[in-house]
This record gives structure tokens, C-alpha cells and sequence, in this order.
């Protein structure tokens, strides 16, 4: 059947089911590619038995501790243990495609991602033009006028989404739609930043960062970006609202909410300062994104750009994994924590969150009388948990601890609490970049400039890692993300999680287990929160999948086109909607007088200083200068590009 037969053949049936359904049902849909689709089918062998809050151990010593009761007491779900197997993998391939924690309520209702410029409509044209062949950027047509600072973008422009659509497939890749009784509403999963659709091939790579997804942008054209205020710069006293809009406090007093167009207008232009493939995950009231991480997650950690995710299962990947339900796709959940993180009342917080919701639920309007958190109550799908998602809360909720920003866990009913963060966690640290096809003898001669020059003395380990985290003052790379989880040190609570068996939703006395930590290892954590008197740090980075990861550095910086002389910078990549190189932007991350060029084309954009993209730091060179010619210096640039894969035979949970 020929491709546009074939669609509207698919639409007319979904269409006829949604229509006998709709005045009762919920449906939803998420793509996941089959093996024969993907890239990198391959896996590391499962060869860990267990992970005990971040002790990998392997099968040989899971069977010799099973034989005493001791040992047997160690693998127990009282003292953290997740018994890694197929099933745990399989249910993580799920999760990491299909699941939201229900986070759609939040982006559809409150943001309103479905009800600015871009509607459900002129995707699913977008998708339809496509005619089944796939692609990185769906290009969207705008349904109406939005303004964002000085660029109108105007009804009827294409809109450059970085959205991938796999090839032969009607949905994008990453994204659940749901259908409620009338309402559509759109869910975000971890393939939309961590999974990519590959034109040369027409697969799909599992693990490859989405470096296109204009995530900030999508946000920007949304008609509620004020409801990701507190990740951006936009302050909400320098847009004073009429007296007449007030919120009553938490102490019973009176105050303003700020001008809803004025403040909209300015939280426009934080998000939409982030570059393509960027993601601010920090709620510090700063722009500062940082690039899409690949999920090539093996001996990896500590995680995040900074470092912060370090404790806890998978040596800190469930962390990381719930961060992004738990914390970035519901900022109504962080209301009681207002007052510490953002120095705003609760009630004036959730207020300038919903007094532009896009569902009439959840709209607060002063006039009604009711308190924000009554219009969230009333409206909450989640009612007796902290806002819209689907959460286990810890009892210190919420208070940060090391484990989690505020206490609260990611969970799906009817399976153990932050069982499915656990599960993406075992499927991640099975992935391996694609196969390169690369000249041996180079890139052993690669790989003798890269100790050379002492890259090794940082990049060691399996993943090619030491796995610190780096004091910014050492690094030098633009500090404002290493300090963005300073405020949470005043309300810090110890780190625990549930024990791994823990019914969700909770029992009424659930079991605690607490995560120790001490010496060396509480230091790193100090230092990737900028805790302890510190300013914060990054970790050094793994460099496996380098060829699929392009821009470099946390802020995505360092960025070169395959036009070495003129595409330099985000402003000559990124914004111009051209793919950064590979092996351009890894010859600019250790040559300075490249880098340079680059450090200077960002810093002449005020898109890029707006989002404190710099390029700068990491000042760690094999060039001329260093004694490296240039032979040398692209036989190391084509040794970085080959690693796909741990460098050393190691078990892999």
C-alpha cells in the first residue's frame, strides 16, 4: 500500500476508534522501533546480577552470597537491591519510549504546548507531507501569529521542531499522545532527548542525544512559557501587575501577581535563547542550558553535566532518570519548596504558574476567590502527592536530598515505587554507539596522542572517565550550571530511597533505606551541588558515541560546521540550522586558535549570551603550540570518533 494511502487509511480507522470511545475512554500511543529499525541492536552482555544502591555485582558473586543468609540478607530489597534480569531491561525499553509519569497534563494543560503556535493539527500535516521517509526536523507550519522578543513568527511559517520521525512512521519518536475524553493531550518520554532518528541509514540510534531538538523554542511558541519561569532569567518583579490580580499568602497577606503579557513576553525569551539540543534542567531562576546527554550511560557516572546525579542505584543514573519526571516536566510540584529555591511565596509561585494554564481547570484567575493550590487540588489527577505527575513522596519531601531535588520519586501504580527509573537505568547501561568504520593504524596512532598530551590522565577508565567531578575553577568552562543547586543546601535532608520491593502507591508505613555516604565520596557530591563552601564543578566526561554528540562542552559551545571558516559557533551552526561536525568541533575543543573563533562567535550573539553559551574552558590543548602537528592532531580526532564502546572488557549491569 502506498504510503499516503496507507496513513489515511490508518487515521480513518483511529479516527472511527477515538470517535466510539471518546465519551469514556482514554487511549494513548507511543512509537517504539522494532529491533530490525534501529541502528545499534547490539548490546553489552547482561552480565551484573544485582545493583545495591551502586554496587555492581556480578553473577559469580550474587551466586556465592545466595549461599549464606548473610549474603542472602545483602540482596535483599530492605537493603536497596534491584535484581537485575531480562524482564528489568525489557520493562526499561518500555519506560525509556513509552513513559510519562504523566507529565501530558502538565505540558498540555498548564504549558499549553498544544495550544500555541504549533497545533496538533499542523503536526500531524507535517507528518503527512513527510510521506513515510523519515526525518531529524520536522518541519511544522505555524497556526497563528506568536511573538517571541524582536522575531514574529508568523501563521503559515515552517517552524524548525528538531522533532525526529522514524522512517515509515506516523508519530514522532518520543513523544506519547493521548487522547481523555475529549481532550489531547501530548507526554514527553526519554527517547525525545535520547534516542535519534539517522537519515544516512533510516534507523533509529537508542542512546544518541536528539542534538537538533529545539526544545526551547517548542517552549517558547507554547502559550503558557511562564510556567518554566523559575529555569530561566526572567525576574518576575521587573513586570509589576495590577493590584487587583493579588493572591492571598501563605501568611495570609495580599500580593500581586506579576503582568501575565509582560511576564510571558520575557519568559519567551529565556527558553528560546537555548540552542538546538540544549535542555535547561536547572530551576535556579537562571538560562543556562546545558547540551543533551547521550544514554552510552555504562561506567559513566556520575551523572549530569555537573555531576550532581552520583547516589544511589545505578551509581546515580536512576537519579538522573527521575530528575527529569520528578523535577522538569511538573514545575507545580515544587510549590511548598518556593520559598527556599526561588525566594517567592508558594501561593504567588503557583499563581504565576497557572494564571496562564491553558486547560480552564487549572487557569487561576484572583478574582475566583480560591488559592492556586485550591485551583490544583481541584483540578490534580494525582490527588494527596505534590503536583501533576505520578509520585512516590519520601518523607522528607520537600527537602532536597543527594538522591532526589525534593523528596519525590517517579513511580507508576501497580508496580514497586522508582521500579521504572530502575529499569531505565539496567536497559541504558546495555547501549553502545553504532559500529564506526574507522583506519586502524590511525587511530592507533590517535590513540598515542591522546596519552600523549595527558588526555588520559582524566579520560581513563572503560568509558574513558575517571569519573570525578572537576572544581570549576579548575575546568574554567562557564560556571553558572556548576552553581545551580546551591540554594538547595538550606534545606537538606539525608539520602534515602524506598526499599525496591515498596508497593506504588505507597503503604501507609513504607520501609526507608538510607544511602550512605562519607569521605571521598560526600566530597564529590559537595562539590557537584556547590555545597560545603564550594563552587561547584563538572564531571569529567565519558567519550563514548563522541561522533553522535556533537556540539562539545556542557553548553554547547564548542560548535564548528563542515565549513570550517565560516560555520563557527552556535551562531553559524545551530541557529543557522546547520548540523555541528563531528570532527570539525572536536579539532576546535583542542586547538585554541580555533577555539577561539569559536568563543568569539558566541560571544557576538546575544541569543547565545542570553543562554551563557561561551565555548570557553576545558583549556587542555593538542596543537601546534603543545608540539602536536597537524597529522597528529586529526589521527586524535579520528581516535576520539571510533570509541562506540567500553574501551575495556568489564561486567555491564
Amino acid at each position: 500500500m502506498a504510503w499516503p494511502l496507507r496513513i489515511i487509511v490508518i487515521s480513518a480507522v483511529a479516527a472511527g476508534a477515538v470517535i466510539a470511545v471518546s465519551a469514556v475512554a482514554r487511549v494513548s500511543y507511543a512509537p517504539m522501533p522494532d529491533e530490525g529499525d534501529l541502528l545499534n541492536p547490539g548490546r553489552y552482555p547482561l552480565q551484573t546480577a544485582y545493583d545495591i544502591l551502586g554496587r555492581r555485582v556480578a553473577r559469580d558473586e550474587a551466586e556465592r552470597l545466595k549461599a549464606t543468609p548473610e549474603g542472602r540478607n545483602d540482596l535483599s530489597a530492605e537493603k536497596g537491591a534491584v535484581a537485575i534480569d531480562d524482564a528489568l531491561v525489557k520493562r526499561g525499553r518500555d519506560a525509556f519510549y513509552r513513559e510519562t509519569f504523566g507529565n501530558e497534563v502538565f505540558l498540555s494543560d498548564v504549558m499549553g504546548m498544544l495550544d500555541g503556535g504549533v497545533t496538533p493539527y499542523e503536526v500531524a500535516r507535517a507528518i503527512l507531507l513527510l510521506g513515510g521517509a523519515g526525518t531529524t526536523n520536522l518541519q511544522v507550519r505555524m497556526a497563528r501569529d506568536v511573538t517571541v522578543g524582536d522575531r514574529v513568527w508568523k501563521a503559515g511559517e515552517l517552524v524548525p521542531t528538531g522533532l525526529d520521525v522514524p522512517r515509515g512512521s506516523a508519530f514522532i519518536l518520543g513523544i506519547r499522545t493521548f487522547y481523555d475524553r475529549g481532550r489531547l493531550r501530548m507526554g514527553i518520554t526519554c527517547a525525545l532527548c535520547h534516542a535519534a532518528f539517522d537519515p544516512a541509514s533510516g534507523k533509529v540510534v537508542e542512546g544518541a542525544p536528539n542534538t537538533d531538538l529545539n526544545a526551547g523554542l517548542l517552549m517558547a511558541l507554547a502559550s503558557n512559557a511562564t510556567a518554566y519561569f523559575m529555569h530561566g532569567s526572567a525576574d518576575p518583579s521587573a513586570h509589576p501587575g495590577d493590584p487587583s490580580r493579588s493572591v492571598t499568602t501563605e501568611e495570609g497577606g495580599r500580593a500581586p501577581l506579576p503582568d501575565r503579557a509582560a511576564f510571558e513576553a520575557a519568559a519567551k525569551v529565556e527558553v528560546a535563547s537555548w540552542p538546538a539540543g540544549s535542555f535547561d534542567s536547572s530551576a535556579d531562576r537562571e538560562t543556562n542550558p546545558t547540551s543533551i546527554p547521550s544514554s552510552f550511560s555504562a561506567y559513566a557516572e556520575p551523572y549530569s553535566w555537573s555531576g550532581r546525579a552520583g547516589v544511589g542505584p545505578f551509581k546515580g543514573l536512576s537519579a538522573l532518570n527521575n530528575n527529569v519526571h520528578a523535577a522538569n516536566s511538573d514545575t507545580t510540584q515544587q510549590t511548598q519548596a518556593a520559598k527556599t529555591l526561588f525566594g517567592l511565596d508558594p501561593q504567588v509561585y503557583l499563581g504565576m504558574v497557572l494564571q496562564g494554564a491553558a486547560a480552564p481547570s487549572l487557569h487561576y484567575d484572583p478574582a475566583s476567590g480560591k488559592r492556586p493550590t485550591e485551583v490544583l487540588e481541584a483540578a490534580d489527577p494525582t490527588p494527596g502527592t505534590p503536583g501533576l505527575n505520578s509520585y512516590a513522596v519520601l518523607p522528607s519531601f520537600p527537602a532536597t536530598n543527594y538522591m532526589t531535588d525534593n523528596g519525590l520519586l517517579a513511580s507508576v501504580p501497580g508496580e514497586p515505587a522508582n521500579y521504572a527509573n530502575n529499569a531505565m537505568s539496567a536497559f541504558q547501561n546495555l547501549l553502545r554507539a553504532p559500529d564506526v568504520s574507522a583506519d586502524a593504524e590511525r587511530v592507533k596512532r590517535g590513540r598515542a596522542v591522546f596519552e600523549r598530551v595527558g588526555c588520559a590522565g582524566c579520560h581513563a577508565g572503560p568509558a574513558l572517565s575517571n569519573n570525578r567531578v572537576i572544581p570549576v575553577e579548575e575546568i574554567g568552562t562557564q560556571p553558572s550550571r556548576a552553581r545551580s543547586t546551591v540554594r538547595m543546601e538550606a534545606r537538606l535532608a539525608p539520602s534515602a530511597v524506598f526499599a525496591t520491593d515498596t508497593p506504588f502507591p505507597l503503604p501507609p508505613d513504607p520501609k526507608l533505606v538510607p544511602i550512605p555516604m562519607e569521605g571521598d565520596a560526600l566530597k564529590q557530591l559537595q562539590l557537584a551541588w556547590a555545597h560545603a563552601g564550594t563552587r561547584g564543578g563538572y564531571k569529567v566526561q565519558n567519550l563514548v558515541g563522541l561522533a553522535w554528540s556533537a556540539p562539545y562542552l556542557h553548553d554547547s559551545g564548542v560548535a564548528v560546521g563542515p565549513d570550517a571558516e565560516r560555520q563557527i559557533g552556535v551562531p553559524g551552526t545551530l541557529d543557522a540550522g546547520i548540523a555541528p561536525d563531528p570532527t570539525n568541533s572536536l579539532r576546535a575543543l583542542v586547538d585554541r586558535g580555533l577555539r577561539a573563533r569559536v568563543v568569539a562567535a558566541n560571544a557576538g550573539s546575544q541569543k547565545a549570551r542570553t543562554a551563557r553559551v561561551t565555548g570557553e574552558g576545558h583549556s587542555y590543548w593538542a596543537d601546534a603550540a603543545a608540539g602536536v602537528s597537524g597529522t597528529e592532531q586529526s589521527d586524535l580526532v579520528a581516535y576520539l570518533l571510533s570509541v562506540n564502546a567500553l574501551t575495556e572488557p568489564v561486567p555491564v549491569p
